[in-house]
């Protein structure tokens, strides 16, 4: 069997109640039962905390416990200032290959010029963009929080005017289908991950929309469990070469070792 790289999983965390697995050990110990060689983390704290340089001090502390298997992904929100900085030390200093938005907790747009400008430099330094659609089903959500998914609209022309982005896009199919979907991945420069994908068959109707090569593997744990993702390659008829990349090859392509 080929190696596995889980593309979103967080350590911390979640604000509104104690997930299994919310204690980095466990979910290392979990990652390492199923047999997963690598995983893209992002922190919790990113969501809430205003502090961002210290939650992307604490994730790359965090992963450097377990270097190998957890890479960490930076929190950046462009509404605060001094933006630049977060993004630099995260680039600089922890040395992260990549950054995790949540444009929805922060409270901006995808038209907003400064999330342009974070695209920008995240594509300049070669960092791997990942954009959080949504974290939470809007029926569970705590009533004082309510927050929507991220209306990804702007982002096809965005994506069409930085040729070097490279951006994966989180759990995006309980909103983001039909016809916006199609042309996000006709462009070849979007990734996605099957955390949210729903349904009997689901994998294998998303593979007679979108090639394979765009597709990787995420678990959306420990908000979501392990099993529930690694149940979606097994029920769908897969070829060996379409299991292979969605387990690893995209994901080692994406973000070489």
């Amino acid at each position: 069997m080929s190696a596995l790289v889980d593309t979103n999983i967080s350590l911390s965390r979640w604000p509104f109640r104690r997930c299994p697995l919310d204690d980095t050990p466990a979910l290392v110990a979990k990652l390492r039962e199923h047999g997963f060689t690598q995983a893209w983390a992002g922190t919790f704290d990113g969501l809430l905390h205003k502090d961002l340089a210290a939650a992307n001090a604490r994730l790359a502390a965090e992963c450097r416990a377990h270097a190998g298997l957890l890479v960490p992904f930076g929190s950046v929100n462009p509404q605060l200032p001094d933006w630049e900085e977060d993004l630099r030390r995260c680039a600089e200093v922890h040395q992260m290959p990549g950054l995790r938005l949540h444009p929805n907790y922060h409270g901006y747009r995808l038209d907003d010029p400064a999330f342009a400008r974070l695209l920008a430099l995240a594509a300049e330094r070669g960092l791997v963009v990942q954009l959080a659609v949504s974290l939470e089903d809007d029926r569970t959500q705590h009533p004082l929080l309510r927050v929507p998914p991220v209306d990804t609209a702007p982002l096809l022309a965005l994506v069409k005017s930085l040729p070097k982005l490279r951006l994966q896009l989180l759990n995006a199919f309980r909103t983001l289908r039909g016809e916006p979907l199609l042309r996000l991945a006709a462009t070849e420069r979007v990734w996605f991950e099957l955390a949210t994908l729903e349904g009997v068959g689901g994998l294998a109707n998303l593979l007679a929309q979108i090639p394979a090569t765009q597709i990787l593997f995420g678990s959306h744990a420990p908000f979501f469990y392990f099993e529930a993702a690694a149940l979606k390659l097994k029920e769908s008829a897969l070829t060996a070469a379409q299991l292979t990349a969605i387990r690893s090859g995209n994901a080692e392509r994406l973000l070489p070792r």
